[in-house]
Order: C-alpha cells, then structure tokens, then sequence
C-alpha cells in the first residue's frame, strides 16, 4: 500500500473551473479504482464532503487558504512539506501544478499551460512574478510532469528546457452530462435564453487571452454583411472585462444581441451548449479547450482558433480561424448560418472526434503516470 498526497485546494464546492473540474474527474476515478492505496486530500479552506469520493480518502484542512498568490509560498513551501513529512507520504501530486521546492518525497505536477510565460501583459504583476519564478523551477523539480496536450509538451521542453521524456500527455475529457438535445428541447431553450433566436455560443472565464474583444467585433461584421440575425451569448464571469470594452458592445446598434450571461450551472451549460447554432470559441492561447469537447459531445458545430493545442483538440472537425483575424472568424460565422450541409458534417465529425476525449483515459494516464513512480 502507497500513501499519496494530493492537492485538492481547487475542489471547491459551487466553483469548479477547468482546473477543479479536471481534479474532481481524475481524482474521483483514481481513488475508487485503487482502494489498495490511501489518499490524503489537503484542502486550504474548510471542504464539502462530496468530495471525499471513497472510503480511502482521508482529509484534511490546512490553512492559510490561498486567496492570493503571496500565500502560496507559505502553504506550498511550508505547510505541504510539513505534512508530507508528519504523514510519511510516498507521492504527492498536485493537479493544478504548483509543488514545494524543498523536501525530497516523489512529485507530480500537472501543469495544463504556461500562457503567463506567452502572455506576461494579461496576468497580474505580483501573480506573473510568482509564476514566472516558481514555475520553470517546479518543471524542473518534479519528478514527472502530466499535462494535457502535446502543444503543451512541447511548450515545456522548449520554454523550461524539460526532459520530454518526463512528461506525460493525459487528454482531457468533458462532464458526461453533455449530449445532443432533441428539436423541442432546443427551442425550449433559446425561449429560455435568447428570446427564441438562433445563437454563437462563448465559453470561457472573460480574461484578455480569450480573445472575446476580437470575437464580438467579428460578431458584429457578420451582422452588417446583411446574414440571418443570431445572437451571441456569452457564458463566463468578467474577470478582466474593461469599460472600454463595454463601451465598444454599447456604441453598437447590436449591443442588445450580445448577451451575457455570467456563470451557468453544468446543466445550464449544457442545455446551452447544445442548442447553440455554434459554440465560437477563439482563444490567443489554450493548453487544451474543454469548451470543444464539450460542443461535439453536444452535437454542435464549433469555430475556433488555428493557433496552440486547438488544432490538435479539434483535429478536422471545426472550422479553424486566425484568432487575430476578425474578417476572418466573422466569415466563418457566416458559413455556419448559410451553409446547413457544412453545419451538418462538423456535427457528424465532431461526435466522432469526441470519442478520443474521456475522463476515464484522462484518469488511466494519470494512474500510469502515478504507478510508474511508485513501482
């Protein structure tokens, strides 16, 4: 029996983001597949019970939560080593990357990108210091790396100088709740959403390197070229959303045709995901994409950009645009509402595509990844 410690400080109930969302489905398969190990989960903040997912599971609580990117120097360089020692722990992985510097127990750390090493402008000072210090450091201290394309890989071993041949490439999957909606159900939903209107669908935190400025200017090109009025919805939380953006959507006479509607519950998502006309999805920079997924689980055409890992998720069954290029994605817009027979292959390729994408094969790496150590 091995002891293995993990970081579970992003299991947090009601807040699940990519990150958490990839912790919550590995870890729940992991840890019912292997009763023969035991599993410390250390959260940072008092944890809900649901995510205890087996009988050995042990949890703690260990603060300080980490709230800001200063304390998590104390609890990844002090507490965590502390606890590794005092629960003479035989692994510890950290799926959302960060690992201690100092100590010698076996580590792995998944580390889905590095866009604040590409994108230094669009992170915070404090948080780009840290990150930009800690993490060529963490890649190099960890005894295996897991992440989630071979962009990201690559990445790694060009940027940080990594050994590729310690780095794990573990796909992520999408929730199993999303499937394709039947007609009535659809339009159940755009009553719901968009006053009865056929809609593009975004899906993301709403943070400079999503790239949502460029979209909506694309969106509102493809308004004046005379097409079929469709809405675009907008689903994520405004984290980095400025006036001066704002004042861009409210100048435009389609300012009432932008939606946005702030975080959705996983049902909501999914209701609206497969009922979109497209899911418009063109990121500067993606380790992975799980919104693509989630699309082709759902039965629906995606655009999305041709630049990081997103060709390599979307493979040929998504209409690849320049994320610069705002001519070009309104075109693409385009295509999808004029061209139903191209609608219909995308469908048809994608439902396909996603069958390379399950939590159960994110899941298998990571264990092989997790027993390659402890063998």
């Amino acid at each position: 029996m091995a002891r293995i410690a993990v970081n579970t400080r992003l299991l947090q109930d009601g807040k699940l983001e990519g990150i958490g969302w990839f912790t919550y489905e590995t870890l729940k398969r992991v840890v019912s597949s292997h009763p023969e190990h035991e599993f410390l989960f250390i959260f940072d903040r008092p944890f809900s019970d649901k995510f205890i997912f087996a009988n050995n599971v042990k949890a703690i609580y260990a603060g300080p939560p980490t709230r800001h990117v200063l304390l998590f120097i104390p609890w990844f360089e002090f507490v965590i080593p502390r606890l590794l020692r005092k629960h003479k722990i035989d692994l510890f992985l950290s799926p959302d990357g960060h690992i201690p510097l100092r100590g010698k127990t076996p580590t792995i750390a998944v580390i889905h990108d590095i866009n604040f090493y590409h994108y230094p402008e669009q992170v915070p000072k404090l948080v780009r210091m840290y990150y930009n210090y800690f993490f060529p450091r963490i890649a190099k201290k960890a005894t295996k790396i897991v992440t989630v394309s071979e962009f990201t890989r690559s990445d790694l071993v060009k940027s940080y100088g990594v050994d590729r041949l310690k780095i794990d490439v573990a796909y992520n999957g999408c929730n199993e709740i999303f499937s394709p909606l039947t007609g009535d159900e659809k339009a159940s939903v755009r009553k719901l959403f968009s006053n009865g209107e056929d809609y593009f669908l975004f899906v993301g935190l709403i943070i400079p390197r999503k790239n949502l400025r460029n979209l909506i200017e694309a969106y509102f090109k493809f308004r004046d070229s005379g097409s079929k009025p469709v809405k675009l919805l907008v689903v994520g939380e405004k984290k980095w959303w400025s006036s001066k953006n704002q004042e861009y959507v409210d100048k435009s006479e389609y300012k009432n045709d932008v939606i946005f509607l702030g975080r959705q519950s996983a049902q909501d998502l999914h209701k609206l995901v497969a009922s979109a006309l497209a899911l418009t999805f063109v990121p500067l920079f993606e380790g992975f994409g799980i919104p693509i997924v989630e699309a082709f689980a759902s039965g629906t055409p995606v655009i999305t950009s041709n630049v990081t890992s997103l060709p390599e998720v979307a493979g040929d069954a998504a209409l690849l645009v320049n994320p610069l290029d705002t001519d070009e994605i309104s075109e693409a817009m385009k295509k999808i509402v004029d061209q139903p027979e191209l609608r219909e292959m995308l469908i048809t390729k994608g439902l396909e595509r996603k069958k390379n994408f399950s939590w159960d094969k994110t899941a298998s790496v990571l264990w092989s990844s997790i027993s390659q150590l402890l063998g």
